[in-house]
C-alpha cells in the first residue's frame, strides 16, 4: 500500500508543480526490471506445476506401497513425500555411494527408463524382516549376497507393480523391471547432463526410517510432459468419478470363484479303524438317504439340498435357502 500523504505536504507539492520546480516525470516511479540469470547447463525443462503433480503421483503411490508391502514385512510402514527437485544426472549419479540399491525400470509405453533408488538401510531392514528377523539394519553397510539380491528383487518388483494406479490418471503404463544395480557406475543410462526429476520419498519401517528417491528423466517424459499439470490431473479424476461402476462391480463379482461343498452327513470313528480302511468298507453317517443335506459356501451354511444325480454325475437339489441369522 503506498504511502499517505498530509494536506500540508499535497498543498506543498502542488505549489512546487505549479512553479516548475518539480517534473511531472520526477513523480514517477521507474519500474526496474529484474533480470534473473540462465544457466543453459541446467535447463528449467520441469516447471513448479510438473513437479507438484509428480508429488501429487508419488503421495498417492507411498500410500499404496505404505499399505501393501506391510503384508510381506508384518511391520507398519510410513510414507510420504519429503521433496522435489530438477538436477542433472551427473549430480545424481555422483551423489550415490556404494553399494547401493538401484531398480532400473523400463516405464512402457514410454521411452526410456527411470531408477528407483533405495537406502541400504531400509535394503537390510527388509531383508531382516523377510527372513524372521526383528528388520534391525546392519552397522556397517556391506556388499548384498546372492540370496539378499533375490530377496530384495522381489520387494522391488512388489513396489514398482504399485506405480500402476497413482500413473492412471495420467497414462497407463505396464513398467517392467530389468535389472538392480547395486554400483552407481552400472547405472549410467542418460547422458550426464542430462535433466531429471527427483521425487524423494521419506520412508519408516517400524523405527528405521530411510530415502527413497523416484528418479525420471526428462527424456522419458517428455511426450506426456503437458499432462502433468493440476488442472488436467483433476479433470481427469472428475470425470472417472462420474462414471456409474455398477455394472462393472457385478460383472467383476460375478466372475469370483467360490468353493461350494455338500456335506452328506458326519461319522466318528477310532483312529485304528480309520488306518485300517478299504476298498468297499461301509461307514455309517448321521444322515438317512432321504434327509436333506447342509451345502456350504466357503465355512458358510447357505442352503438345503436332496442328494441325486444328473447325467451320470452326482448332484444335490436345493429345497430351501437359510437366510442370514437362521
Amino acid at each position: 500500500m503506498g504511502e499517505v500523504l498530509s494536506q500540508s505536504e499535497i498543498d506543498s507539492l502542488l505549489a512546487a508543480l505549479s512553479t516548475g520546480e518539480l517534473e511531472v516525470d520526477d513523480t514517477q516511479k521507474k519500474e526496474e526490471k529484474h533480470v534473473k540469470n540462465y544457466d543453459f547447463k541446467r535447463p528449467a525443462k520441469f516447471s513448479k506445476e510438473h513437479l507438484r503433480t509428480l508429488e501429487i503421483i508419488y503421495e498417492h503411490y507411498g500410500r499404496l506401497v505404505s499399505t501393501n508391502l506391510a503384508v510381506y514385512l508384518r511391520k507398519n510402514i510410513q510414507i510420504s513425500v519429503a521433496s522435489s527437485e530438477t538436477v542433472t544426472f551427473s549430480e545424481f549419479s555422483n551423489a550415490l555411494s556404494n553399494p547401493v540399491i538401484l531398480g532400473i525400470i523400463n516405464f512402457n509405453p514410454l521411452p526410456g527408463n527411470i531408477i528407483i533408488d533405495m537406502s541400504c538401510n531400509l535394503g537390510f531392514s527388509m531383508i531382516d524382516r523377510m527372513l524372521g528377523g526383528q528388520g534391525v539394519p546392519l552397522e556397517k553397510n556391506r556388499e548384498f549376497s546372492e540370496i539378499e539380491m533375490a530377496i530384495l528383487e522381489k520387494l522391488m518388483i512388489i513396489c514398482m507393480q504399485m506405480m500402476r494406479e497413482p500413473w492412471k490418471n495420467v497414462l497407463d503404463i505396464s513398467p517392467m523391471m530389468e535389472r538392480i544395480e547395486t554400483n552407481s557406475q552400472f547405472a549410467q543410462m542418460i547422458a550426464p547432463s542430462d535433466m531429471i526429476a527427483i521425487v524423494t520419498l521419506n520412508v519408516k519401517i517400524g523405527e528405521v526410517e530411510g530415502l527413497m528417491n523416484i528418479c525420471l528423466p526428462f527424456f522419458t517424459l517428455e511426450d506426456i510432459i503437458d499432462k502433468l499439470n493440476t488442472k488436467f490431473w483433476y479433470s481427469t479424476m472428475q470425470a472417472k468419478s462420474s462414471e456409474n461402476y455398477e455394472e462393472y462391480i457385478e460383472s467383476l463379482i460375478r466372475r469370483v470363484s467360490i468353493p461350494v461343498k455338500a456335506v452328506l452327513g458326519k461319522s466318528s470313528v477310532s483312529v485304528n479303524d480309520f488306518v485300517n480302511l478299504q476298498p468297499g468298507d461301509i461307514i455309517r453317517l448321521d444322515k438317512g438317504v432321504d434327509s436333506e443335506l447342509n451345502i456350504y459356501v466357503g465355512n458358510l451354511k447357505k442352503f438345503t439340498a436332496l442328494p441325486g444325480s444328473s447325467k451320470d454325475k452326482y448332484a444335490v437339489r436345493v429345497t430351501s435357502v437359510i437366510r442370514e441369522g437362521e
